[in-house]
């Protein structure tokens, strides 16, 4: 990996334009380089994953109206949408798709310097590829580009710290990874890529307060914005430059200023792009920093014995979790039993409340109004707080893997003053957890959220599908999608018309 230093730059300086981040984000782009071996079976593990999520969020309402979208711009050649037949518009059906795949916050995760969930590059890469005619090794070659540059760009350059949200690395590493699938040359990818930039930098309200709907839509807007940036970059329309260091770009008005500096780790020209194997998936529906206190809370329910007897709990661990998604944030609604789902996500009170109680958790029955209005659930909700901890901060941002955590301590008093203590620094599922995600657990995911939606005979293919995505010709590429019957599509609530049909 090489490292670039990417600051703004006054106009009126020298600055090649191919030291432009964009442009060298583009070099890696169009570098032939083969994927290593275990970089594509991992990509084939993560289209499983997002298929999962996917199926299981089919006939939630955001996911219906997206859907429903897509359907408005049938297209030919056109890409899958899941759940439904046909062909559609690329942009349209990476929208569906992305929808579908981030509704659950329930797919893969990356986190340093910014949060990611870099699986949300698969649906706009996927849809291209479909619509374009490219092979399942041309589709692999996309995503690891996209997998890499939003994971580089996640490890250095830090966007929530300034409220910008983290879906302005996605917009140009779908960017990126479409540039690659399509071999395009790299003045054409660095176009896109500004371009997706611009168009997808966003404040990060839509993760605060009131959570809403918008949560899983921005992802899938990203991608969509990527798609449209690759064509109207194909048309020769260019993008402002340099889009990350000019001196009215985004680095000197959105993120650290004009004399802010950061490093940005590339991969050199030659080396394999192996980024995807650093992020990891998500054994349960909720925020990446839950997943290890859910293990936490199943681990230590036997220990307290009568949960009526708690006084208070205390989670210590890093900022970002303790800003984000516990008391630091200040957010009162994140102890409101009438909340929306994603703000319940965003509430690692709740959730440790939930997984304490149950001994378990359930992307739906975890999240139902009336679990989260339990008097029960309610008053031990109230009884947690989250506090920092500096040393689980510095292992949050930690490089070195075996130091690396996204974990608490919870101290839990007791009314008599006994006070149990436990930790977890990495979830169960995480490569180095008690229980590493690989093939077999990807598979069982996608069945058990499959059960019910897709029939079995098509779960069966399209699992044999996606584990021959290497071999897939341009004709079979469309088949790396499922379809449901009309009786499960029913279950959908009912949709009020928009501006398509």
């Amino acid at each position: 990996m090489k490292n670039h230093l990417v600051r703004t730059h006054r106009s009126a300086e020298q600055f090649p334009r191919d030291e432009h981040l964009a442009w060298r984000i583009a070099e890696v782009a169009t570098d032939q380089v083969e994927v290593a071996p275990e970089t594509a079976e991992m990509i084939i593990n993560r289209i499983i994953d997002n298929a999962s999520v996917a199926a299981a969020s089919l006939t939630r309402r955001p996911v219906a109206n997206a859907r429903a979208q897509a359907q408005a711009h049938p297209y030919q050649p056109g890409a899958a949408v899941f759940g439904v037949g046909g062909s559609y518009s690329p942009e349209w059906a990476a929208w569906a798709n992305g929808v579908a795949v981030r509704e659950l916050d329930f797919h893969d995760t990356f986190l340093a310097a910014e949060y990611s969930h870099p699986g949300d590059n698969i649906p706009p890469i996927l849809a291209v590829a479909q619509h374009a005619g490219r092979t399942g090794r041309d589709l692999i070659r996309g995503l690891a580009t996209g997998y890499e540059i939003q994971i580089d760009l996640v490890r250095a350059i830090c966007l929530h710290e300034h409220k910008i949200d983290h879906v302005a690395h996605l917009g140009p590493s779908a960017a990126a990874g479409i540039g690659t699938l399509l071999g395009l040359d790299a003045e054409t990818i660095y176009q896109a890529v500004g371009q997706a930039l611009h168009t997808t930098t966003a404040t990060r309200q839509s993760r605060k307060g009131e959570i809403s709907s918008w949560k899983a839509y921005a992802p899938a807007f990203a991608g969509k914005m990527a798609v449209e940036a690759v064509d109207r970059a194909l048309r020769g329309e260019g993008a402002p430059s340099p889009i990350w260091e000019g001196e009215d770009g985004v680095i000197a008005w959105l993120l650290g200023g004009p004399k802010a500096e950061y490093s940005v780790p590339l991969p050199g020209p030659g080396e394999p792009k192996r980024a995807i194997l650093d992020s990891y998936t998500k054994e349960h529906s909720a925020e990446y920093q839950s997943q290890a206190p859910i293990d936490l809370a199943r681990r230590m329910r036997d220990r307290i014995g009568d949960l009526d007897q708690i006084a208070s709990i205390v989670l210590y661990t890093s900022h970002h979790t303790h800003v984000v998604i516990g008391t630091g944030s200040g957010d009162p609604q994140k102890f409101d039993p009438t909340a929306s789902r994603e703000t319940l996500d965003h509430s690692v009170m709740y959730i440790f409340a939930v997984a304490l109680q149950d001994g378990t958790w359930h992307h739906e029955r975890s999240y139902a109004p009336e679990r989260a209005r339990r008097p029960d659930t309610v008053e031990l909700w109230r009884k947690i707080s989250t506090a920092e901890d500096p040393e689980w901060t510095r292992r949050y941002h930690s490089t070195d893997p075996a130091e690396k955590a996204f974990g608490a301590r919870a101290e839990v008093t007791l009314k008599s003053g006994e006070v149990i203590v436990d930790e977890l620094a990495i979830a169960d599922a995480h490569p180095l957890g008690a229980r590493p995600f690989a093939r077999e657990q990807y598979i069982a995911k996608f069945r058990t959220l499959a059960e019910g939606v897709i029939a079995p005979a098509e779960q069966d293919r399209f699992l044999d599908v996606a584990q021959r995505t290497a071999e897939l010709s341009a004709a079979e590429l469309s088949q790396l999608s499922f379809t449901v019957s009309d009786e499960v599509l029913a279950r959908a609530p009912q949709l009020p018309k928009g501006l398509f049909s």
